[in-house]
């Protein structure tokens, strides 16, 4: 059934103290998207994040990012005071995230809050629900908290090898340390649920996002290191990251630890399927990122500068899906298969049968008329976008067309280049009249974003996961424009029709 959807981050919400959370804003989108006659909400990666701010390098597959806890929320249940809230700084710039200020602001005032806070019968229930992956999490997050924030390599050798007696006597000394973790992620649990049962009551489907990767400093890395290809130490041989192609010319080194493909399979890809459960008690689509890396993926040189040196080895392929499929027969996902074509990862998806993606942006730079991101070479069982997370605006992107590709671009959308904003609304148009069943746009090219509103830059760590929506931006006539364009091309759901 054809559809469409809005990408468009949790993090870029224009919630107020300094970031996108799970506020009334995040209410007032799914309004907008039901207005707008959209079927989906695409949101990036959810768990906590390190160093880099990346959501696609959680601290956690499991847990959700605190940032998100709605401060308003934590108001209305007498855990903090409005005064109290307000007396923090969390960043200046409405359209931007300053991590700096949250960090300072955010965690006190969720100090604050859990003071007060009363574990009652729900708490302790939702802990023991949780605790096979709550517990470590919150482990490791009192650990680093107690060890200046350093990567968990670098922690003292009983703590780093996870040593039962070590750990045990941090435990019983700092132990209620551990709650505060706990707590946040029992908040973040109680308001993530009422606002996905309101996306539902709508009609909207939230389609969430997994990545491939554990970081390196990481729960996961630190509690599932028998899973990973990492010495008694930690250290890796080899790094993740992606051989050179169209994002990178050297490619690009993302630093994870790989996976001990072997040592999985023997236990039933049990870690594996557990990441699966949880996205799905979370999100109703699951776009996985990198799928390539379950036909193969890139193993680079640790310590390497660039991956021209990486080499690809098999991944699980097929074996794996089948006991992803056995366990949720009513999987529903995306892969992320962009990239390079090898006949190794064509192969898996055809017998996945699972939607791949098409970013219109690639049809029409540096392959001329061959490329299969052109519409006319769509098929129905994919989903197409105009960009990604990791691409420009489409009007950043016009800008840095030679003149051969904007005059292709321009004969193929039937569109005037020299006039930016109706470009950007024709490109958006090509998308919607293609054959794949799903239609999914960035947000900001709805509203012809240029650069400052570019949510990615892959290979550079400057200015990322920062844009933020104007507050009070989003009107009552882009949501009639949006969904004329959606009932044109037979993409409203299917009541609406």
């Amino acid at each position: 059934m054809r559809g469409a959807g809005i990408l468009y981050p949790i993090f870029s919400l224009s919630s107020p103290y300094g970031m996108g959370t799970l506020s009334k804003e995040a209410y007032e989108f799914i309004d907008f998207l039901k207005e707008a006659g959209q079927s989906y909400w695409q949101v990036l990666p959810v768990g906590p994040t390190g160093f880099g701010d990346s959501p696609y390098q959680p601290v956690s597959s499991f847990a959700l990012n605190p940032y998100f806890i709605d401060l308003e929320d934590l108001i209305e249940r007498g855990l903090v005071t409005r005064q109290e809230v307000e007396s923090f700084d969390y960043g200046q710039d409405l359209t931007h995230i300053d991590y700096g200020a949250l960090y300072n602001g955010r965690w006190e005032i969720l100090k604050e809050a859990y003071v007060r806070f009363k574990g009652d019968e729900d708490y302790k229930a939702y802990c023991q629900k949780e605790a096979d992956w709550l517990q470590d999490y919150a482990l490791y997050m009192t650990l680093k908290q107690f060890n200046d924030g350093k990567s968990w390599m670098d922690w003292p050798e009983g703590y780093r090898n996870r040593d039962p007696k070590a750990l045990q006597a941090f435990i019983d000394e700092k132990g209620h340390y551990l709650d505060f973790y706990c707590f946040q992620q029992f908040i973040l649990d109680q308001q993530w649920k009422k606002l996905h049962a309101y996306a539902k009551s709508q009609g909207i489907q939230i389609i969430g996002d997994i990545p491939f990767y554990c970081a390196m400093d990481s729960c996961d890395t630190w509690s599932q290191s028998k899973n990973l290809l990492v010495d008694e130490k930690g250290q890796p041989s080899y790094v993740a990251g992606c051989l050179p192609d169209a994002f990178s010319a050297t490619g690009q080194i993302w630093g994870n630890p790989l996976y001990d493909w072997d040592k999985m399979k023997k236990a039933k890809y049990d870690c594996w399927l557990s990441r699966f459960g949880r996205a799905y008690e979370l999100f109703d689509v699951i776009r996985m990122d990198h799928f390539h890396g379950f036909a193969e993926y890139c193993a680079i040189p640790y310590g390497d500068e660039t991956a021209e040196n990486g080499i690809l080895k098999k991944g699980p392929g097929m074996d794996f899906f089948k006991a992803l499929k056995t366990k949720y027969p009513d999987l529903k996902m995306i892969a992320e298969d962009l990239g390079t074509n090898t006949p190794e990862k064509v192969k898996l998806l055809e017998d996945t049968g699972f939607p791949g993606m098409n970013v219109l942006q690639f049809a029409f730079t540096g392959y001329g008329h061959d490329s299969t991101y052109l519409t006319h070479k769509h098929k129905p069982n994919s989903v197409v976008y105009t960009g990604t997370h990791d691409n420009p605006t489409s009007l950043e992107w016009l800008g840095t067309l030679n003149d051969y590709e904007k005059e292709f671009v321009g004969k193929y959308v039937h569109s005037d280049i020299y006039n930016p904003g109706g470009f950007v609304w024709d490109f958006i148009r090509e998308a919607y009249r293609s054959v794949a069943d799903t239609c999914i746009v960035p947000l900001q090219d709805f509203l012809v974003k240029g650069e400052e509103a570019r949510i990615n830059r892959p290979g550079s760590t400057a200015a990322n996961w920062q844009w933020r929506l104007e507050p009070h931006f989003l009107s009552h006539e882009l949501a009639g424009s949006i969904y004329a364009l959606t009932e044109t091309y037979g993409r409203l759901p299917k009541e609406e029709k």
